[in-house]
């Protein structure tokens, strides 16, 4: 396991190396790191070379005070600079929620560079004007509440949200381990981020996603019905799409599930990790994984 530095359009990104085989770039969620990818990077390094990448303003990377770092076509534009600080040409992006957006938003804009795309917790932004003129409002108000209150008392309510609730199961231990995590950011960053490249705040990609021909999986739990009907509607739009609903799990399949999601994400490598272009999508059907949970493939 090798950790270093990179710099990517001016901005200095840290990145976990780990594995061999044909590589893997995994992109965390809001208020994540590399650290939070650990157990994802550690099943696939079995098969893969996995990059585990902290975005900008996330974990160890740099926490610039310009909100231009943090627009999510900077963010691609650095995301693409560490592949090339990395000597890669293509990789398959594996990304979660925040981390979804990225891999979407960097398969649009530089095609040739994703082989595949493995994404858990995916939106493509919201269309409507209305819609993005409401969560851009309601992120402004969480970042001002980030910088006037502070990181614990953010990150505490953060955490109370419902979409997290199905990660109680997971026991003390890793929620307190996970706000930990959480707390190792810098207030003004995740601010930044929210105001840069939130959901309301991106470019929306509904309208672009045929131009995706690389193979997609699109990932949720099945206690995420939000997530799970915006998967759907992604996969309905992206010519080599399918959908996998995890049993068990909520809107962090990766993590609730980690057996039955590193066995699917496996399978999902093995037929289009190493490739380029575009494959054939996999039948519809049902399929049993390890430790006891279901994957449904729509």
């Amino acid at each position: 396991m090798a950790s270093r530095w990179l710099s990517c359009r001016g901005v200095r990104l840290h990145v976990v190396a780990q594995g061999q085989g044909a590589p893997v770039l995994l992109l965390h969620g809001f208020t994540g790191s590399a650290v939070t990818m650990a157990g994802v990077a550690r099943d696939l390094s079995r098969c893969h070379r996995v990059y585990r990448l902290d975005l900008v303003g996330h974990g160890r990377s740099e926490a610039p005070g310009s909100v231009a770092c943090y627009r999510m076509p900077a963010c691609v534009e650095q995301v693409a600079a560490a592949l090339d600080g990395l000597g890669e040409s293509a990789v398959a992006v594996l990304g979660y929620s925040m981390g979804a957006r990225v891999a979407l938003s960097l398969a649009l804009r530089h095609p040739v560079r994703v082989r595949s795309l493995l994404l858990v917790g995916a939106s493509a932004g919201l269309e409507q004007p209305d819609e993005r003129a409401a969560r851009i409002a309601a992120d402004g108000m969480l970042a001002q509440r980030l910088r006037g209150e502070g990181l614990a008392a953010f990150v505490d309510q953060w955490l109370s949200q419902p979409l997290f609730a199905s990660q109680r199961r997971l026991g003390e231990a890793f929620l307190r381990a996970a706000r930990r995590q959480r707390l190792d950011n810098d207030a003004e960053a995740l601010a930044l981020s929210l105001e840069g490249m939130g959901a309301g705040a991106m470019p929306p990609l509904q309208g672009l996603l045929h131009r995706i021909a690389a193979p997609a999986l699109l990932v949720a739990g099945a206690e995420d019905e939000k997530f799970c009907g915006l998967a759907r509607a992604l996969a309905g739009s992206m010519p080599a799409a399918r959908v996998a609903v995890v049993d068990g799990a909520g809107h962090a399949a990766h993590l609730e599930q980690p057996a039955a999601f590193a066995a699917l994400a496996l399978e999902f490598f093995a037929r289009h990790g190493a490739g380029n272009g575009a494959g054939p999508a996999v039948p519809n059907g049902q399929s049993r994984r390890p430790g006891g949970s279901a994957v449904v493939h729509e």
